[in-house]
């Protein structure tokens, strides 16, 4: 009977010792797997104008740090400008591009999402890419200065109405591109259309997760939308070459 215990307790221990080993292990591997792939182009953006939302910060900051090291002109856009302008003269220090700027954006106030828009389409003739880097996860029940709920108005409606504020920006700085970040969570996400603000029942988790979906579902739509745009578009822009559609 001792010796089966104590095989027993053995085998326990042996576990409890073998797995967060191989845990450790793996976790390099699983990492790696939820990073998903990496840039390795070499390609250099001199004379493009970007917008980073977020920027100050995570991964709007290596964003703003990578794309101002290729040589664009970098518009870290977020709420903190202290912040915002610590981390510029840290990406300015590390690059040496002096082209890399802070202008204040709040995304739960559109009067705030108005006034960014407008000084950009007044102070910058082009603009060639835009980041809907932003976020808030988790957060206590709150609405936006507009009383949208706080994940949604953030993460989707702020974005969403500033993308429209500087599409015909983009259109006329074309080639242009626009890149909305999403999450994984966005597979747990559902549009509640009958409680869109979370009223009635309110979960931070899935808060998040309906943000992410209507990140992903916005992208999409407005993909399809400027493919037509375009190739409606196309005829005119092939007018008089020898191509005919």
């Amino acid at each position: 009977m001792e010796a089966a215990a104590l095989g027993c307790w053995g085998a326990v221990l042996g576990t409890a010792v073998s797995l967060p080993l191989l845990l450790l292990a793996a976790a390099p591997y699983v990492r790696r797997y939820v990073a998903g792939g990496q840039c390795k182009s070499t390609a250099k953006l001199d004379g493009k104008v970007v917008i980073i939302t977020g920027a100050n910060t995570g991964i709007g900051k290596e964003t703003a740090r990578d794309l101002a090291r290729r040589g664009a002109r970098v518009i870290i856009a977020c709420r903190d400008i202290a912040k915002g302008e610590v981390a510029a003269n840290e990406i300015r220090a590390e690059t040496g591009n002096q082209q890399v700027i802070v202008k204040k954006l709040d995304l739960a106030d559109t009067k705030s999402i108005r006034e960014f828009a407008e000084n950009v389409q007044a102070e910058e003739k082009e603009l060639h890419i835009l980041i809907n880097n932003a976020g808030v996860m988790l957060c206590p029940y709150s609405k936006t200065a507009d009383g949208f709920e706080m994940h949604l108005g953030v993460n989707h409606l702020g974005h969403f109405l500033l993308t429209f504020l500087l599409l015909e920006r983009l259109k006329q700085s074309a080639p242009a591109r626009i890149v909305n970040v999403s999450s994984l969570a966005h597979h747990g996400g559902r549009i509640r259309f009958h409680d869109l603000h979370g009223e009635k029942s309110y979960n931070c988790g899935l808060a998040y997760c309906h943000s992410k979906l209507a990140n992903v579902l916005f992208t999409r739509e407005l993909a399809r939308r400027l493919q037509e745009l375009w190739y409606s578009q196309l005829p005119s822009l092939l007018k008089g070459s020898k191509i005919e559609v």
